[in-house]
């Protein structure tokens, strides 16, 4: 030690440092170079169980348990050799036997002439530490496993609706759907099946429970079906800023499970029974088109039989045959009250939300095998999610089936070489607008709002009720649907229907 003359404050000082230094809670030592102990404080002691009389002279490799790998030993000695501090873990033995796991801190402590003349050595006991930090690594992993093996595609996310955390099934539903964040078409599919937002978020609440939701995949591909729970969770802030005063985050936890297998069975009973309910629509609607054609072609003449009868009696005429062509009109009129008598009355049904793309789905998978024998191929673009109409399904079937049949008719004509049908469907603000689109010889532009006149149609012998049928649905629900007049090869005619019920 040196011997110069110490300043004035560093002498008062001096008891204080080794009082600090015998009082600190955490087991200190001083060695000389070769690691030999000059000096242990009490909670060395207490650590490690070595008075200090059995201590001081000892080799701190006393403290050794032989588990500490020697390359660890090797790096350790390099470096505070060189002057530089060392801190690591080591596995440490106390004098009872007892291993533990130590957190050392060595400084080497230079004299005047920059030689290292000491160490200081600092270490805690961390092994509770240690064990605990294991046991939540091991929870960790232990969830990380159950989560990536469950069957269930799983996400956590944001306020931004962004995913910070999600399993393996999810990563596959990405690849599968083909999309970078599925979680936020499932959301937006929720929310659409909901009518409005998730609700107040409140940690352990849920936003959600068990909402099936479809999505159709690009490329024409059968639609997914997944149920679907939301769960609030509280993740608590790691920032330092906030170890006093804490500002947590609520994360969405979203819980995707595939149902399609499931929906298939349902659907094919379901399309079992749509396909007779639409054979039945289809056979009323037949006989109430030709009910009212026939009233159609009968008014005519008898309106103009009316008029000859008006005339005879403005010009006082009472002969046989104006009495006869009385007669004949009062009989036609009653057969006409008797037609009219006869048509059915459209069936009834609940305004409920539906589903443009489930509905014209329905559509093609009952008209396959005529759009086969007629050789023509269905380009099938639906937007993968879509907001829900509030209307009639039946109804609506009906318009798309007019549509599709309207345009299979226009394409099934000799000569025609390409007989392509494309049906695309977009979400728009508060509507949906769906678009269907043949190769057929097309509608001249003079006749693009004579065809949606009841019994007008371009085709031979046929009623022409189809287009105007399909206009008066579209009209019922709040909706539109015209020629797009832009549109140079075929026929392409847009439908626009609210998402909000207006009928």
């Amino acid at each position: 030690m040196s011997t110069a003359k110490q300043p004035a404050g560093e002498a008062v000082l001096a008891p204080v440092f080794r009082e600090a230094v015998a009082q600190a809670d955490i087991a200190i030592s001083i060695t000389d170079p070769q690691a030999n102990i000059l000096y242990v404080n009490p909670a060395f002691e207490r650590v490690t169980g070595f008075p200090a009389a059995e201590a001081v002279g000892r080799n701190q490799s006393m403290l050794s348990a032989k588990a500490t790998p020697t390359a660890l030993y090797a790096d350790m000695w390099k470096k505070i050799s060189a002057g530089i501090p060392w801190s690591g873990r080591l596995v440490n033995r106390r004098k009872d036997g007892a291993e533990y796991l130590a957190d050392l801190l060595i400084t080497p402590v230079l004299d005047a002439q920059g030689r290292i003349g000491h160490y200081l050595g600092i270490h805690r006991d961390v092994t509770s530490l240690h064990r605990l930090e294991c046991q939540v690594s091991n929870q960790k992993a232990l969830i990380e496993s159950v989560v990536d093996a469950a069957p269930l595609a799983i996400a956590l996310i944001d306020g931004e609706d962004c995913v910070v955390l999600d399993n393996h099934e999810y990563k596959k539903l990405m690849g599968d759907l083909g999309m970078a964040e599925p979680a936020s078409l499932i959301l937006d599919a929720v929310r659409a099946d909901l009518g409005h937002g998730l609700g107040p978020a409140k940690d352990g609440a849920l936003a959600f429970a068990d909402r099936e939701i479809r999505i159709d995949p690009p490329g024409g591909r059968p639609a997914r079906w997944f149920a679907c729970t939301g769960a609030w969770v509280k993740s608590v802030d790691e920032g330092a800023e906030a170890f006093f005063g804490r500002q947590d985050s609520l994360y969405l936890l979203l819980i995707a499970k595939e149902i399609t297998r499931q929906r298939a069975q349902q659907e094919k009973a379901r399309m079992a029974a749509l396909q007779a309910t639409m054979a039945e629509e289809n056979r009323v609607s037949a006989l109430r088109e030709s009910l009212s054609a026939a009233i159609f072609q009968m008014e005519g003449p008898l309106n103009v039989l009316a008029s000859v009868l008006a005339m005879s009696e403005r010009r006082g005429r009472h002969d046989p045959t104006s009495a006869a062509l009385s007669e004949a009109l009062a009989a036609g009129q009653a057969a006409l009250d008797t037609l009219r008598r006869a048509i059915p009355e459209p069936t009834t049904e609940t305004l409920t939300a539906a589903n443009a793309n489930e509905l014209l789905r329905d559509v093609l998978d009952l008209a396959t095998g005529r759009l086969l024998a007629a050789g023509v191929t269905v380009n099938w673009k639906p937007q993968a999610v879509l907001p829900t109409v509030r209307g009639y399904p039946i109804r609506l079937r009906a318009l798309f089936k007019a549509l599709v049949d309207n345009a299979l008719e226009a394409m099934n004509a000799k000569g025609r070489q390409v007989r392509e049908l494309t049906i695309a469907t977009h979400a728009l603000p508060e509507s949906v607008e769906i678009l269907v689109e043949d190769t057929g010889p097309g509608i001249p532009p003079e006749l693009h709002l004579k065809v949606f006149e009841p019994f007008f149609s371009t085709k031979p012998h046929h009623a022409g009720t189809g287009l105007a049928m399909a206009q008066q649905v579209a009209n019922d629900h709040g909706g539109l649907i015209e020629i797009d007049a832009h549109h140079a090869a075929g026929c392409r005619l847009r439908v626009v229907l609210p998402t909000r019920a207006t009928a």
